[in-house]
């Protein structure tokens, strides 16, 4: 039973964020840095692998930060948010430091897939200069990430 209140908490609030960014290109503290206790809690007192969501929580922040300033570094401009990074942090604190890449990759195949629709639907030749949202495409990641492990065996750890 707390399992499922768990996921409607996380779904609520990952589509939130998803229509903030979308809209402001801002993740708001107040959804993301509760996101991440609340998936720490679940992890611990629920799924009972608080140890790798915590791992998984300081491994999603610290890897888009590392992006984030190297980014910043080599091209003087922001290219991915401290946002990102925090819920990055909330996608790892709810669905484990496994996870992470799949979270990743799904994110960044679903941002890719809307830079090439939109350059063609607007007939733009990409440049790299392409600039999107990537919030919304980490919180559907993370959402379907989190239901194929909260309700199948086979993605909790052994």
């Amino acid at each position: 039973m707390l399992i499922h209140f768990a996921t409607f908490f996380l779904l609520a609030v990952l589509l939130a964020l998803a229509i903030i960014d979308a809209r402001t290109r801002r993740l708001p503290d107040k959804l993301t840095l509760p996101l991440i206790g609340f998936g720490l809690a679940t992890n611990f007192y629920v799924l009972e692998t608080g140890l790798i969501a915590l791992m998984g929580a300081i491994i999603g922040y610290v890897f888009f930060w590392a992006i984030e300033m190297g980014y910043r570094r080599f091209r003087d401009v922001d290219g991915l948010g401290r946002g990102d990074a925090k819920l990055l942090a909330a996608g790892g604190a709810w669905c484990g430091a496994w996870l992470l890449p799949y979270i990743v990759l799904a994110a960044a195949l679903g941002g890719i897939v809307q830079v090439v629709l939109l350059g063609r639907l607007r007939g733009e030749e990409l440049n790299g200069q392409t600039s999107l949202a990537w919030g919304p495409w980490l919180a559907l990641a993370i959402a379907v990430v989190w239901l194929s492990r909260a309700y199948s065996d086979t993605l909790l750890p052994t």
